[in-house]
């Protein structure tokens, strides 16, 4: 573990390689899993706020259920998520015409009509960041739909934490984010096998 501030980095998210393949994968990781994308607390209001800006990229069934119970819950374990369609896709998914998923709000965020990127939960994949009481645990959650990454990262040289670097900026701090490096670069030099 890395420790900067009140937060414990994985020595995962330093050492593994990571760079999303999404011709590979097709966005599997906003469709498979047990519940929503995790929220934090001020996003539920930015979802409610681009909502109408992504209405007409949402499928019909999400539409549905975004009018019944909202654009998010709470699930099993307390937390408040998204809202899903037939327990699997997150409500703001959409797809392109080969079949890949993607995120509706990331979609009108580089088309200029929101300043909202997508919840930061989502930002941050495959890094998952939990709040405990005096401490943030941040640890990279490794699964089989996200191999053909791994394996790209590693081909390409890229690391989960340079992977990850806007997100982890938007979430940390660019002081936060800079004295990781640091960590990362002093670690791997001390490591012979990577």
């Amino acid at each position: 573990m890395i420790q900067i501030n009140d937060t414990l980095v994985s020595l995962d998210v330093v050492e593994r390689y990571f760079l999303c393949d999404l011709s590979r994968c097709k966005g599997e990781c906003c469709v498979e899993g047990d519940s929503g994308a995790p929220l934090e607390d001020a996003e539920l209001a930015e979802l409610q706020k681009v909502l109408p800006e992504v209405w007409d990229d949402l499928s019909p069934k999400a539409k549905e259920i975004i009018n019944k119970q909202g654009v998010a819950y709470i699930d099993d374990e307390g937390d408040t998520v998204t809202s899903i369609v037939n327990g699997k896709d997150c409500v703001f998914t959409c797809y392109d015409a080969d079949g890949t998923c993607k995120c509706a709000i990331e979609k009108a965020y580089r088309e200029g009509r929101v300043s909202f990127y997508k919840p930061i939960s989502c930002h941050l994949y495959p890094v998952r960041v939990t709040r405990y009481r005096d401490f943030s645990a941040v640890n990279l959650h490794r699964w089989d739909v996200c191999k053909a990454a791994e394996v790209l990262g590693k081909r390409q040289g890229m690391r989960v934490y340079e992977f990850l670097k806007e997100p982890l900026v938007r979430k940390f701090g660019k002081v936060w984010y800079d004295a990781l490096e640091q960590c990362a670069i002093e670690w791997l030099k001390t490591q012979k096998k990577y």
